[in-house]
């Protein structure tokens, strides 16, 4: 675990589970001022009309191509139970997603930013820890995640059940994490956490 200094901007790995409140999270830190990467959006980005990946995948997954553009329901359906084909799109999506996660630290570092949120689901999945100085997983009782997640559209427990056999246990995340942030009870809690985490690093909320 890294602490802030004048000279070197701090690289901060945001992690959790699915409907653990990563985005809650990182929105707390936006409005302190952080910029974040969320690796989430910059997937969507790539899946759009003229994307970067919009041409492989559809090499791969033609039946996904719709208007010039990845349509992900038809991809995810495409995917979903198929660890082959699920690992042949990470191959194509991994290396693109890296790209725009080097740009984004570049910008920050040229607009002196002391700390980057890096927004990463899969952070210990994919080794992305590696390139972080502090990582921190956000976490929530198992009651709650799920009534999160089951609520969103088009949801169903099979899907949830897939998604969270993907992804390391929340306990284990917890483990590896430099630090853990709650966000079962509401947003002035998590952001109290937030801020406490932020001073011990050096970094003034």
């Amino acid at each position: 675990m890294s602490r802030a200094r004048p000279d070197r901007m701090l690289i901060i790995g945001l992690t959790g589970s699915i409907g653990m409140g990563k985005s809650t999270a990182a929105g707390i830190l936006k409005k302190m001022g952080y910029p974040i990467y969320d690796a989430d959006k910059a997937v969507h980005a790539l899946l759009k009309k003229d994307g970067d990946a919009v041409a492989p995948i559809a090499g791969i997954f033609p039946e996904a191509l719709k208007k010039n553009a990845i349509d992900r329901k038809i991809l995810g359906r495409a995917v979903f139970g198929d660890a082959q084909k699920l690992r042949r799109l990470e191959r194509i999506l991994h290396p693109l997603i890296r790209k725009a996660e080097r740009a984004f630290l570049k910008n920050a570092r040229a607009r002196k930013a002391r700390a980057a949120i890096l927004e990463i689901p899969l952070l210990f999945e994919t080794g992305g820890e590696k390139r972080c100085d502090v990582t921190m997983c956000v976490t929530a009782p198992r009651a709650i995640q799920r009534a999160r997640v089951m609520a969103r559209p088009h949801m169903t427990e099979e899907k949830f059940r897939a998604i969270v056999a993907r992804q390391m246990p929340d306990k284990a995340k917890r483990a590896r994490a430099d630090f853990t942030v709650p966000t079962g009870i509401d947003e002035a809690h998590t952001r109290a956490h937030l801020q406490k985490i932020l001073r011990r690093l050096g970094l003034e909320p």
